[in-house]
């Protein structure tokens, strides 16, 4: 937001003053952030209660006056921007604010801090507990509260469903010890290890929001449940299968518990290591094909938003070069594209009592910036970017990459560690040849980084001399007009005509390499209606049938 808008905003709410989703502190540098956590659940379940999109806690406001006093809270940028990651640490489903702006009020800096509605049909907790408002003051979430916001969504929810013929017994031990494991680390700030192995069966699955009343979920048995235990879930499947695509051909389905499982079917893939050689360096560095917590991250990001009522299994296929993960189920709310940056929280999940459970079993390490973090470890690793296709109707296709596309644009990419995310993946695209939105082609463009016109962009001259791809370059970029008339004039002149396939042939070859084959026949259709109208060439014969010459030669 600008300045100006911040200042609209700001002022809208204080003369609004406070209510259930707005809050006001002067707050000094001192303000303890366990009660700006306490703060952030309040507001966020009471934005969710009121079918708000967010809620605001601001800094710099003192209560008693209504009037804007300035505050110094972490007045350094990185330490006020580190409270995402706090907040996030400490909330359960794990989330964080959707933005903390400052804004230079005449009165003095003011923070205001843009709070997500919790997602439907899931409270936000602060260190396992959860809170609301009564009014301006602080308070519990009271049972009554919790439960119309988890019932929002429990009715549709396939995964929260009670499985009445699952016992305890159903139930995996191995996966169960895993479980407990993976919450410990989770919560390792809040509760101690000790505590959680003392916890009877029935409580721990309580805490991990796995059971309902003490009765076993369908979310339980694709979590932790026996691979017999998957006939109670019948006749909707539970199954993820590996797929090896090439010369070899091999294929294994896995069974519930997920828990366990993913990481399986993770060590069927052939993982080799790669090497790579940095500018200026003797010492190659090696990175492994596929970066494992991309691998495992696409993967419960399968489970988490797969559309159990289609009965249909989750498919990760290797080729040899990428792996591609598919599961049933359009892609849920927005598109890729907008989760990107890690700014997008997602308001509403497919599963969320199987979201829910994920994440506090470390599975969702947080809800809305998976796709985010898997760009970024691409990104650190030069490899490609991942791709979605959302072309086949109720999919998701993720293609993660286990190849470079060129690999001395990947040596440039290590030279520029200071390139922003967002123009790496815009470059990401031009170099698959896949079309970038006019706003980022013009950055990249100023910045010198590419050339052409949409959507024939390509990696501009600068690029591909500092990456030691020149040759690459003379062979995507386009060529004047004058250089194919020049080609044809002299073959007009050695042979006297020339058919169009003739001229086809001539001229195809040379076309930039990011034209496609219907966007080569375009370009020599327009080459050759300008030559004509020019006086330059003239055809003898038909359409059908061209005897394409000289026009002094006619005359």
């Amino acid at each position: 937001m600008e300045s100006t808008q911040l200042q609209q905003q700001l002022d809208t709410l204080i003369e609004a003053w406070e209510n259930e989703v707005v809050e006001f502190k002067e707050a000094n540098d001192n303000f303890r952030t366990d009660l700006i956590g306490k703060y952030f659940s309040a507001l966020a379940n009471e934005a969710n209660l009121r079918g708000k999109e967010q809620a605001w806690l601001i800094f710099g406001v003192r209560d008693a006056t209504r009037s804007v006093v300035g505050t110094n809270y972490r007045a350094e940028p990185e330490r006020l921007h580190s409270l995402k990651h706090q907040i996030g640490s400490d909330t359960e489903p794990s989330i964080t604010f959707r933005e903390i702006h400052e804004l230079q009020h005449e009165k003095g800096r003011i923070v205001m801090m843009d709070i997500p509605a919790s997602p439907v049909g899931l409270p936000i907790a602060w260190k396992g507990h959860y809170y609301a408002r009564a009014g301006s003051s602080l308070t519990s979430l009271g049972i009554d509260k919790q439960d119309q916001i988890r019932n929002q969504t429990l009715g549709a929810d396939w995964t929260a469903q009670i499985v009445e013929a699952a016992t305890l017994a159903d139930l995996d031990p191995a996966a169960i010890s895993k479980a407990k494991e993976a919450f410990s680390e989770k919560h390792a700030n809040r509760i101690s290890k000790d505590e959680v192995s003392r916890w009877n069966l029935p409580t721990f699955l309580e805490r991990a929001r796995l059971t309902r009343d003490g009765r076993i979920t369908r979310a339980a048995l694709l979590l932790l449940g026996k691979e017999e235990a998957s006939a109670c879930l019948s006749p909707h499947m539970a199954q993820l299968t590996w797929d090896l695509r090439g010369e070899e051909r091999a294929y294994e389905h896995f069974g519930p518990p997920f828990l366990i499982n993913t990481t399986e079917l993770y060590h069927r893939i052939r993982n080799i290591q790669i090497r790579m050689l940095p500018p200026n360096s003797l010492m190659p560095v090696e990175v492994s094909k596929y970066d494992r917590r991309v691998v495992l991250e696409a993967l419960n990001n399968c489970i988490a938003h797969q559309d159990y009522y289609r009965n249909a299994r989750i498919v990760v296929t290797e080729y040899i070069d990428r792996l591609e993960f598919v599961n049933d189920g359009a892609f849920f709310e927005g598109s890729p594209d907008d989760y990107i940056e890690g700014k997008k929280l997602p308001r509403h999940y497919r599963n969320p009592f199987l979201a829910r459970a994920m994440s506090l079993l470390n599975m969702i390490d947080t809800m809305g910036i998976g796709i985010h973090d898997m760009h970024a470890r691409q990104a650190r690793r030069y490899f490609p970017m991942p791709d979605y296709d959302l072309s086949e109707r109720d999919a998701v296709t993720l293609t993660v990459h286990g190849r470079v596309v060129d690999s001395a644009y990947s040596e440039w990419l290590m030279q520029k560690t200071d390139l922003p995310l967002t123009d790496i993946l815009a470059l990401d695209r031009v170099q698959k040849k896949l079309p970038i939105s006019q706003e980022a082609a013009t950055r990249l463009r100023r910045a010198k980084l590419i050339e052409g016109r949409r959507p024939n962009l390509h990696i501009s001259s600068a690029v591909a001399a500092a990456a030691g791809a020149k040759a690459d370059y003379i062979r995507t970029r386009s060529q004047a007009d004058a250089h194919f008339e020049k080609l044809l004039t002299d073959y007009l002149r050695e042979y006297g005509e020339c058919s169009r396939t003739e001229i086809d042939n001539l001229l195809r070859p040379v076309l930039g390499e990011l034209l496609s084959d219907d966007g080569k026949t375009n370009k020599i259709n327009n080459l050759l209606t300008k030559w004509r109208r020019s006086g330059v060439i003239v055809n003898l014969g038909s359409d059908r049938a061209s005897r394409w010459t000289l026009a002094e030669k006619k005359s």
